[in-house]
């Protein structure tokens, strides 16, 4: 009974912050001053005819709350809305999802091994300068303006050494995202690996690892067995959450390397006045953040189990 009421709530609360910033982006983007069907048209203005008959379609001439209203109904269908060239957001976003996944995930995959080895490798070597360097070059590394990294590396790796191409999708996966994913990772790796480095520290320091040394369990299994599945749970939830963030905030490095995935289209609607676009997108990104968040409490129940009893 505790579970299900724990369920229920947390149910609740992801459902009031998915209408909050829903309105809220709502608000944003058709409530400030200006008029999006006019702002297409840029200096040649549209006849007034054609100006009252897209506020119609588009339900603009409706007060704010009942758009969000009849927007929400659609959502329940699932529709995430039209764009002002009548082509559904599900489907601009369709053919673009493949990009930005994969390299959300190559990111995501470049923090998890970069990010547990620095980890791991600090806190075997607490207190050294190897420690205290990596430490140094993460933090520095993550200072560093995305758009300064994004261009300094494609002028280094994609430019002068000729490793890596500097821009689009032609030469497919890995080649065309290692270097747009290894750019979102840096800032990730960080976090990560100053997650993994505490918690390593702390359970190599625990009553049980000191038993299982004590046994004359050898470094590796004490490690990798011991000593590493209990410092992996900051960290996991850490990488959990961050996949949402990687999902939808990949807009500058796409724009950077001109990929065509949902972050550029997300741009390229902000630049274009696409209203409906830019709330569809946010919407999409806000379930799958949401949807993360989830997966943090399954990580959670899975790597500890006292939280099953709970």
């Amino acid at each position: 009974m505790r579970t299900a009421a724990k369920a229920v709530q947390r149910l609740a609360g992801l459902a009031l912050v998915f209408l909050g910033v829903t309105f809220v982006i709502y608000l944003a983007v058709f409530a400030l001053p200006g008029d999006p069907i006019r702002a297409l048209a840029g200096d040649k203005p549209l006849e007034a005819s054609t100006v009252a008959a897209l506020r119609l379609k588009y339900n603009l001439d409706l007060p704010i709350w009942e758009q969000y209203w009849l927007y929400l109904g659609g959502l329940v269908k699932g529709d995430l809305g039209a764009d002002f060239k009548g082509r559904p957001v599900l489907e601009l976003m369709a053919s673009r999802w493949p990009v930005t996944i994969a390299l959300a995930l190559t990111a995501w995959a470049l923090e998890i091994v970069i990010g547990l080895a620095i980890g791991i490798v600090q806190a075997l070597r607490k207190g050294t300068v190897i420690d205290h360097g990596l430490l140094a070059l993460t933090v520095l590394a993550s200072c560093v303006p995305v758009f300064v990294l994004g261009v300094v590396s494609q002028q280094v790796f994609g430019v002068k050494l000729d490793w890596l191409p500097v821009a689009g999708v032609r030469d497919g996966w890995p080649a065309s995202y290692v270097l747009p994913a290894g750019v979102i990772a840096v800032f990730g790796l960080s976090a990560v690996s100053r997650l993994m480095r505490g918690a390593m520290v702390e359970s190599l320091s625990a009553d049980y690892v000191r038993a299982a040394r004590a046994r004359g369990f050898g470094p590796g299994r004490v490690v990798g067995v011991h000593a590493l599945r209990n410092s992996l749970i900051p960290a996991a939830t850490y990488l959990a959450t961050d996949l949402g963030y990687l999902l939808g905030g990949t807009v500058i490095i796409e724009g950077i390397f001109n990929l065509p995935g949902v972050g550029n289209l997300l741009f390229e609607a902000i630049r274009t006045h696409e209203g409906p676009t830019v709330v569809g997108v946010s919407t999409a990104l806000i379930v799958i953040f949401l949807i993360t968040s989830v997966l943090v409490d399954a990580i959670h129940l899975g790597l500890d189990p006292r939280l099953r009893r709970a």
